[in-house]
């Protein structure tokens, strides 16, 4: 491995270790404690290092929260392939499951301010792909294909928040979910 090649590696080991490290804190203690002093000091390197790799908090949030759209479009996009069971309540399941599982990371996703845009032309990759699974649940082939997928999105987004913050009780998400989607999927 020549040197360029150690340094490079060197360099993306680095950038993995301060977004897993301000994942970590966050969940132990919330985004306000996650900041580029804090974290320098949790990963033994200087201030300017991690400057090195971001320009601040705002930009480790959304290298987390893109991190994240990736995940989640892998999750949603394997179960439109999915052939056992409905795939809408499968892409939607999955999508409750994910915001569930990863709170700080959909946190820094949907809730934190952040510079990714949401549909424009600078829409990230993956959080088109997450988009496209819910359209391709629903069937593109349905007038207002597009305009379903993005209240059906708004749904689930608030069921989310509802849930998370407890102003909703967990216990009848199953409930929730199927009202949805059958709602969705045209079956009431």
């Amino acid at each position: 491995m020549s040197i360029v090649e150690r340094k490079e590696r060197q360099r993306a080991e680095r950038y993995e270790l301060i977004l897993a490290t301000a994942r970590e804190l966050a969940e132990a203690e919330g985004w306000d404690a996650v900041t580029t002093r804090r974290l320098a000091g949790l990963i033994d390197y200087s201030q300017p290092v991690l400057y090195s790799h971001f320009k601040g908090k705002a930009e480790i949030m959304a290298a987390v929260a893109t991190q994240g759209f990736e995940e989640l479009a892998a999750r949603l996009e394997a179960e439109t392939e999915n052939v056992a069971g409905d795939t809408l309540r499968n892409v939607c399941a999955a999508y409750l499951d994910f915001a569930g599982s990863r709170p700080v990371v959909y946190e820094a996703m949907f809730v934190l301010p952040t510079k990714i845009k949401f549909a424009s032309e600078e829409t990230p990759p993956a959080l088109r792909a997450a988009f496209t699974a819910f359209v391709k649940a629903l069937g593109p082939e349905r007038q207002d294909a597009i305009f379903l997928a993005e209240v059906l999105w708004s749904a689930l987004h608030g069921m989310v928040v509802l849930m998370q913050s407890e102003r909703i009780p967990a216990a009848g998400a199953e409930d929730r979910l199927d009202i949805l989607v059958r709602r969705f999927g045209g079956d009431d």
